[in-house]
């Protein structure tokens, strides 16, 4: 079964209106394959993403970088995912690892926001990742299988979710998983949700890797079978 390819760039907590206005015009510019082919997503920050969405290309589309819990309220800081939905923001990445580490997100509270999201329409990017200690541990593919089952656990239709997986110990270190590595994983994560989602889910969902892509190592990973 042919899975849709999908790009995603996380933007983080960077940019101003000037270098926010510099990448997407190099992205309007890019030559890519059809929608039908390849799925390209960008996350900027909150405060430029009803500016992305207008200046984007509209075969391209806009992801949050995180989302409430909830319904919104007195949750200072916080954007809850009606907000996306009166925006138009069609994705949303949770439970990226600077979140589970900074702010301590637990595996629960993530497959509770995935699940809330998911329930008002919106598409998930999840992510799910160990650190150095727990890969020099051996104890990688407990790490992920625990992450992915606390999402599995609240989400009953995996039609709009991309799993993420994203090493701790690659994120913007410069260090990249080899793509045998992120290959490894990527084919134990999809044989875990075979055994405990469904074997159609398994076939279908698309696992991501994050981690230090670019330019010069990003065709060797995607060659990757999974």
């Amino acid at each position: 079964m042919g899975r849709k390819f999908f790009v995603g760039g996380n933007w983080k907590c960077n940019g101003t209106t000037e270098e926010v206005k510099k990448i997407v015009t190099t992205l309007n510019e890019a030559k890519v394959p059809g929608e039908d082919v390849v799925e390209v997503v960008v996350s900027p920050p909150y405060v430029f993403l009803p500016f992305v969405k207008s200046l984007l290309r509209s075969d391209f589309h806009v992801a949050a970088q995180n989302a409430w819990v909830s319904k919104g309220g007195a949750y200072t800081g916080e954007i809850s995912a009606e907000m996306l939905v009166n925006l138009d923001i069609p994705w949303v990445i949770l439970g990226h690892s600077e979140r589970r580490q900074l702010l301590n997100e637990s595996n629960e509270f993530v497959g509770d926001k995935v699940a809330y999201a998911l329930s008002l329409g919106r598409k998930v990017i999840a992510c799910i990742g160990e650190t150095l200690e727990q890969r020099e541990s051996g104890s990688t593919f407990t790490v992920v299988a625990e992450q992915t089952k606390a999402i599995a656990a609240k989400v009953s239709n995996w039609d709009n979710v991309v799993l993420a997986y994203e090493p701790v110990w690659a994120i913007g270190t410069g260090k990249v998983a080899t793509p045998a590595q992120a290959q490894e994983v990527h084919a134990d994560l999809r044989k875990w949700v075979h055994d405990n989602v469904s074997a159609e889910v398994a076939a279908s969902v698309r696992i991501i890797y994050g981690g230090s892509v670019n330019g010069g190592n990003s065709k060797e990973l995607a060659s990757q079978p999974d």
